[in-house]
């Protein structure tokens, strides 16, 4: 795979670490907004923190709010932000609280509200373009280009019922491999889906880990949390995982917990529905199924089967779609194939 060369990240024995127009004295807590200027639409902004440590050491980047329905990482970051002392940190956290404004006050799965699309499909981004362009730029250039690790959390949006689990990039790059497969079994889930589409460097990088990735960063994305709840436990599982890689990049003290008996999955497939209508599910996320298991029922409008929704390989249910409508294209499910090498 080819590699872009990492931007060297802000250094962390510097008394201050300057993320956009914030700036974080040593040992110190920062917290306020990077502006999205107005732009061929509206404009927006993203409330981040900086929690610059007394001692030298990495830098980590967590992004939240990526889609605004996934409330648990939201609320696990702004629980970690309090938790952590920066006199007690070595080296800097960035943390970006609600990537996508618009999309979190709007309630909205997937899309957001002022473009329609899909911020977590829109990296580098381009500082010229729609709002969620405009974003995605902002944060790869102000926080993805200034780290050395990333952690994408996201959570089952308001219309998944998700087992949580980590996508965990596979590009071919033996060390950068190795880093990322650190951070996957450090945060903690016991389902890791081996992703091997970051691979693919073909066009865009589009996704928020993959941008980090063709910098030579070592990124994973988890997802903690389902059908927008934003229950404790669900809250609780981002919380424990970012703190746990803490520890395994001895940014904090303390031990490491070691994961064992990890579920590996991969080949993993996103069903989409093959027309608009209301999806009625049969199955539930983490049940394993056979090929040809049914999935769930597409009806339209007045209750008339459309489409029966099958399982095309056997495999482990990682989400499936947990409200009535759907759109032509969208997921219904997605499933994964159980590793075993």
């Amino acid at each position: 795979m080819f590699l872009l060369a990492a931007l060297p990240a802000f250094a962390t024995g510097a008394e201050t670490f300057r993320v956009g127009e914030l700036e974080a004295p040593r040992g110190q807590r920062v917290s306020g907004f990077l502006p999205v200027p107005e732009g061929v639409d509206e404009g927006s902004q993203i409330p981040v923190t900086i929690l610059h440590g007394a001692e030298d050491g990495p830098v980590l980047a967590l992004i939240a709010g990526t889609h605004g329905y996934e409330y648990p990482p939201i609320t696990a970051l702004q629980s970690l932000r309090d938790e952590i002392d920066p006199a007690a940190l070595s080296g800097t956290i960035i943390m970006v609280h609600v990537a996508n404004l618009p999309s979190f006050l709007g309630r909205t799965i997937y899309y957001s509200p002022v473009d329609g699309q899909n911020l977590n499909r829109m990296y580098p981004g381009d500082p010229t373009g729609t709002l969620s362009q405009r974003i995605a730029h902002e944060i790869t250039t102000k926080v993805i280009d200034a780290s050395d690790y990333l952690i994408d959390l996201h959570a089952g949006d308001g219309n998944e019922a998700l087992r949580p689990y980590v996508y965990m990039p596979v590009i071919g790059d033996a060390e950068l491999d190795a880093q990322t497969k650190g951070l996957a079994l450090a945060f903690g889930l016991d389902h890791i889906v081996i992703d091997e589409r970051a691979a693919d460097t073909s066009g865009p990088a589009r996704f928020t880990d993959q941008t980090a990735l063709v910098r030579g960063i070592p990124a994973i994305t988890t997802e903690t949390g389902q059908s927008g709840s934003n229950d404790p436990y669900w809250v609780g599982l981002a919380e424990n995982g970012v703190q746990n890689v803490l520890r395994h990049l001895n940014m904090l003290p303390g031990d490491e917990y070691i994961n064992e008996g990890v579920t590996w999955l991969g080949d993993y497939q996103v069903i989409a529905s093959p027309q608009s209508g209301i999806f009625r599910a049969v199955t539930k996320d983490g049940y394993v199924v056979s090929e040809g298991a049914l999935l769930g029922v597409l009806v339209d409008f007045f209750g008339d089967e459309i489409a029966e929704i099958r399982a095309p390989f056997s495999g482990v249910v990682n989400y499936v779609i947990s409200t009535p409508p759907v759109s032509q294209g969208e997921p219904v499910a997605m499933l994964s194939k159980i590793r075993e090498d």
